[in-house]
């Protein structure tokens, strides 16, 4: 099977499975899903969903957020992975958002990775969920499975989204990124063994 076969299995087998794909944090506005994003760093979905309900109900906006102590933030999200440097960044954040953007979330990622806890694939989340404009996120099981499915030899996340960019056409990136992330956590999650991985394995077994 050649490597663009490969790439046209993912693409029918997710859209099979996966024909909606809603996003997977929670959320209103670009404002609340950059946030959401920002605190999925090393910490899963379902956490994160489970936390801001409470810190969005005290802070929604960028001026709220800049009006909160750190300490006070870091209380609403106590119960996610690097809630110190989390709060310190949500923080600067929003402060940078009212002083800079007159608290609107830019619509570029140059200004989106400037903002303090935003690296490139938050910005690229919520480029493509927030705005629109068609965008390849690389999580970890993207980078995995990509690598499993030989259509990527990156050897980080930036090398991989390079290569999905030039696998598959623009206009599916919005929605083939969450449907292979969708797939990676119950087909092929990291901790397990890939037994349910039945993609891979219609590429490679004889």
């Amino acid at each position: 099977m050649t490597k663009k076969q490969r790439a046209e299995l993912v693409q029918l087998e997710l859209e099979k499975l996966y024909p909606e794909v809603p996003i997977p944090l929670d959320h209103k506005d670009p404002y609340t899903l950059m946030v959401a994003v920002a605190l999925s760093a090393q910490t899963t979905d379902k956490k994160v969903n489970q936390v801001t309900p409470q810190l969005f109900a005290v802070a929604d906006t960028p001026e709220k957020m800049a009006k909160l102590e750190v300490s006070e933030i870091k209380e609403l999200i106590k119960e996610i992975g690097l809630s110190n440097t989390k709060a310190k960044n949500l923080k600067k954040m929003a402060e940078v958002l009212v002083e800079k953007h007159n608290s609107i979330v830019p619509q570029t990622y140059q200004e989106l990775e400037e903002l303090a806890g935003v690296g490139h694939k938050t910005a690229s989340v919520v480029m493509s969920q927030g705005f629109g404009f068609p965008a390849f996120p690389v999580d970890t099981h993207i980078h995995r499975l990509m690598t499993q499915w030989k259509l990527t030899s990156g050897k980080n996340v930036v090398e991989t989204e390079r290569d999905a960019k030039n696998i598959w056409k623009e206009e599916v990136w919005n929605k083939l990124h969450l449907q292979i992330i969708f797939y990676g956590r119950e087909y092929s999650p990291a901790r397990g063994k890939g037994e349910k991985d039945f993609i891979t394995k219609m590429m490679f077994d004889k």
